[in-house]
C-alpha cells in the first residue's frame, strides 16, 4: 500500500458534509485531478465518466460540483442517478467509460458524504494512483456544471443483470425481509427481488435524504431480525447506505454477517468443484473459524488489510473467485470487481435454492472463535508504534495466547476511530484482553 495519502482513506474520501474534504470546492477539485489522471493513463479527451449517487441531501450539488471539475479538463461526466456503488462500477465496465466515481458515504450518517472513483475496468483505484490523483489536485477551483447532467441508464442496466443471476420467477412463493437503509439500494433491490417473484416486507425504504442508515440497515439489523420472526419469512437482507454490503437473517431472526455469507457461498463452492482456484480472500478483520472451515473443505484462505478493494487486488493476484470482509462487502468476480450486496443477497439465495436447505442449517458450516471488537473514537490518530502503553500491552497478550488467537488494533480510514479485535478460546479470555487494550488506549489517546 503507498503511504503519504492525505485525503484518501480505506474507502476514497469522506468526512462531515461542509467540512474541510466535502464540500463543493473540494469536489470540484477531485473531479479535475481525477480528469488528469485519466487523460494522462490514456483516455481520450471527451471520454465518458459515470457518476452514482446515493440518497443524502448533500449528494446532488456534490454531483454538480465534480462534475464541473471533470469537465474543465476536458472529459464528459453523465449522470446514474440514485444508484448502488457496484453499479457504477458495472456501467464504467459495460460502457467502456474512462472513469466511474460515487458521491456516498457508505454507512455513515446523513451529515457525512464521500467520493469514490473507479478506473476503466471498473476496479476501485488503488493506493499509488488515489496518490498520483492528490498530486494533481489543482489549487483552486472552478465552478459547477450548471442545469442537469446528462442522464445514463445505470439504474436499468445494472437490475437488468442482477435480475438475470436466477431463473426467472425462481424466488415465486419466497417471502423476504428487505432492508435498504433508506439509502441508494431502495429502489434496485426490491424491483429485482420482486422481478424474481419474492413476497417483500419493506424496511429503511423511504428515504427522505436525511434518514440513510438511521436506525435501520447492515448496521442495525435488529428490525430485520424482528420482521423475519414476524412475518415468517424465510430470511431477511439488508444492506447498508449505498448497498455495496449485504447482512442476512435466518428464519429465526439471527444474523448472519460477512464471514458467515462467504463460508456458505466457498463451502458450497468447493463441494461443487466451482470456488476458482480452491480459494477465498477474506480481511485481517475475519474470524479464524472462516480459515478453519475452507480448509477442512479442501480450499484456503488469503488474507489482507481491512478495505475490499485489497481483496479485490489479492483475489486477482490468486486468480480467485471469491472475496470480502465480515462487514458484509462480498466480491464475486465473476459478476462484479467490488463489493455488491444484492449480487450477495443473490448468490446466497442459489445456494439455497440448489441445496433445499434454510439458512439456519448453511451457516453451521462456520463455527467462530470467540471474538470480541470495540471501537473508541479519538481526536487524533497518532501512531500506534509510538505510544506509551498500548504497544507492549498488545505483545503481553499476544504471548498470552500462544498462537491459539490474535488481536487486532488499528485507526479507522473513514472515521475518527480506534477499532480493536481479539479473539481466543473463551469469552471469558477475551473479554479480559479486550478490556486491557481499551484501558491503555484511555492512557495513551484523548478520547471522546
Amino acid at each position: 500500500m503507498a503511504a503519504g495519502r492525505k485525503y484518501f482513506g480505506t474507502d476514497g474520501v469522506r468526512g462531515v458534509y461542509g467540512g474541510e474534504l466535502m464540500n463543493e470546492a473540494f469536489a470540484w477539485r477531485l473531479g479535475a485531478a481525477a480528469a488528469r489522471l485519466a487523460l494522462a493513463g490514456g483516455a481520450r479527451p471527451g471520454a465518458k465518466v459515470v457518476i452514482g449517487r446515493d440518497t443524502r441531501n448533500s449528494g446532488g450539488s456534490l454531483e454538480r460540483a465534480l462534475a464541473g471539475g471533470l469537465a474543465a479538463e476536458g472529459l464528459k461526466p453523465v449522470s446514474g442517478g440514485v444508484v448502488p456503488t457496484p453499479a457504477v462500477s458495472l456501467a464504467v465496465r459495460e460502457s467502456a467509460a474512462a472513469l466511474g466515481a460515487v458521491i456516498t458515504a457508505s454507512h455513515n450518517p446523513a451529515s457525512d458524504n464521500g467520493i469514490k472513483f473507479f478506473g476503466p475496468n471498473g476496479v476501485k483505484l488503488t493506493d499509488d494512483e488515489e496518490l498520483r490523483l492528490e498530486s494533481l489536485l489543482p489549487a483552486a477551483a472552478g465552478a459547477p456544471l450548471a442545469g442537469e447532467l446528462p442522464r445514463f441508464g445505470v439504474h436499468a442496466l445494472y437490475t437488468r443483470k442482477a435480475a438475470a443471476l436466477l431463473p426467472a420467477r425462481a424466488l415465486r412463493g419466497w417471502k423476504i425481509v428487505l432492508d435498504t437503509a433508506n439509502g441508494a439500494g431502495a429502489g434496485t433491490s426490491r424491483m429485482v427481488l420482486e422481478k424474481l417473484g419474492a413476497e417483500l416486507v419493506l424496511i429503511g425504504n423511504r428515504p427522505d435524504g436525511l434518514n440513510i442508515n438511521e436506525g435501520v440497515g447492515s448496521q442495525h439489523p435488529e428490525k430485520m431480525c424482528a420482521a423475519v420472526r414476524a412475518a415468517g419469512a424465510r430470511l431477511g437482507v439488508a444492506h447498508d447506505g449505498d448497498a455495496d454490503r449485504c447482512i442476512l437473517c435466518d428464519e429465526n431472526g439471527d444474523v448472519l454477517d460477512g464471514d458467515e455469507i462467504l463460508t456458505v457461498l466457498a463451502l458450497h463452492a468447493l463441494a461443487e468443484g466451482r470456488l476458482a482456484n480452491r480459494t477465498l480472500v477474506v480481511t485481517v478483520q475475519s474470524n479464524l473459524g472462516v480459515d478453519a472451515a475452507v480448509e477442512a473443505a479442501g480450499g484456503r484462505v488469503c488474507r489482507t488489510p481491512v478495505g475490499d478493494r485489497y481483496v479485490c487486488e489479492r483475489m486477482e493476484a490468486e486468480g480467485a473467485g471469491l472475496g470480502g470482509e465480515s462487514s458484509g462487502h462480498v466480491i464475486c468476480a465473476e459478476v462484479s470487481p467490488t463489493g455488491d450486496g444484492l449480487v450477495a443477497a443473490l448468490r446466497v439465495l442459489g445456494v439455497m435454492l440448489a441445496t433445499g436447505r434454510p439458512l439456519s442449517e448453511l451457516r453451521r458450516g462456520l463455527k467462530k472463535f470467540p471474538q470480541l471488537t470495540g471501537a473508541l473514537r479519538v481526536r487524533r490518530k497518532q501512531p500506534l508504534e509510538s505510544l506509551a502503553t498500548l504497544p507492549a500491552e498488545i505483545a503481553a497478550i499476544e504471548r498470552e495466547l500462544g498462537g491459539r488467537g490474535r488481536v487486532l488494533v488499528r485507526y479507522s480510514g473513514t472515521e475518527p476511530l480506534l477499532r480493536l479485535l481479539v479473539e481466543g478460546e473463551t469469552e471469558a479470555q477475551v473479554r479480559g484482553w479486550l478490556d486491557r487494550l481499551e484501558t491503555a488506549v484511555r492512557r495513551d489517546l484523548e478520547v471522546e
